[in-house]
């Protein structure tokens, strides 16, 4: 499903990365959350891809799926 993140705990402590490299998910949502542009992204992770971005931004609203149940 998201074949563009990776845990690795050799790797930036086991955090949600981007095919293994030191390019953590919730540094690149965060990015994005305050303004940043794709291009903007890949001027400082040049190895980056725009489909990284993408996954990561589609991972991140997969984590935020919420349930509420009434009590």
């Amino acid at each position: 499903m998201f074949d563009r993140v990776t845990f690795d705990p050799k790797i930036m402590g086991g955090r949600a990365c981007i095919r293994g490299m030191q390019a953590p998910v919730s540094v690149i949502v965060n990015q994005i959350a305050h303004g940043a542009s794709f291009d903007d992204i890949l001027v400082g992770y040049p190895d980056l891809e725009r489909d990284d971005i993408q996954q990561a931004i589609e991972y991140a609203a997969w984590l935020a799926q919420e349930r509420v149940e009434n009590a």
